[in-house]
């Protein structure tokens, strides 16, 4: 799901810096008020263990590849914005030392894979627990904030022709439209690695209540 440098135009990454900066540094805000003693070391071993889930990657058609994300677990155990942080760090770490990813392109992948993930996760996550039980709700929350992120990378990709494209319409940058984007991106997405997603939140959720009850108490909204 990482996008490389060179896919998308100055017109869609300058816009997304400046709305993910100014998001990350509320995040980080947040983050450093709640952060604990209790808290540090899950929230370190999850976002290593999101780090090692997202380089598993597998080629997709339509310019991108498709993985699991890590992203809903770290938001139903410590909230969207911490979830988010965390994620705005693997995906730094990722572009600078494996290539994987890109520095213009840090903003979208943030918003999708941290942003977009997070809220989505912890949303669902919220709202189904009572009624679907935790499990299940963990599942779905999974599986939701992949297709969700998926679907922002897919739109980020696939309006490049239209916004970006010389004096006789040939695109600059990414160069497949929407019609190709979002079938092959989103419907990746939701038939395999958001499932895959949704039964890794299920697990890690399951064992993180049974085995660390600090850090399983609902974090604060």
């Amino acid at each position: 799901m990482h996008i490389p440098d060179g896919y998308l135009s100055p017109q869609t990454y300058l816009p997304a810096y400046a709305i993910t900066l100014p998001l990350l540094a509320r995040g980080a805000r947040r983050l450093r008020a709640a952060l604990d003693e209790e808290m540090l070391p899950t929230l370190s071993a999850l976002t290593g263990l999101a780090f090692v889930v997202q380089m598993i990657n597998i080629p997709l058609p339509g310019g991108t590849t498709g993985h699991a994300l890590g992203t809903a677990t770290l938001a139903i155990l410590f909230g969207p914005w911490a979830a988010s942080c965390a994620m705005g760090l693997v995906i730094l770490i990722q572009a600078l030392l494996f290539g994987d990813g890109g520095i213009t392109t840090y903003p979208v992948n943030c918003l999708a894979m941290g942003f977009a993930a997070a809220f989505t996760a912890h949303l669902i996550y919220r709202a189904g627990r009572d009624r679907l039980g935790e499990s299940v709700a963990a599942f779905v929350a999974g599986w939701g904030g992949t297709v969700v992120a998926a679907t922002v990378t897919a739109v980020a990709l696939g309006v490049q022709p239209m916004i970006a494209h010389d004096g006789a319409g040939q695109p600059l940058f990414f160069p497949l439209g929407l019609a190709v984007t979002l079938p092959a991106i989103v419907g990746g997405h939701c038939l395999l690695f958001g499932v895959a997603e949704g039964a890794y939140t299920a697990a890690v959720i399951g064992l993180v209540r049974r085995t660390t009850p600090a850090v399983a108490e609902e974090p604060t909204p």
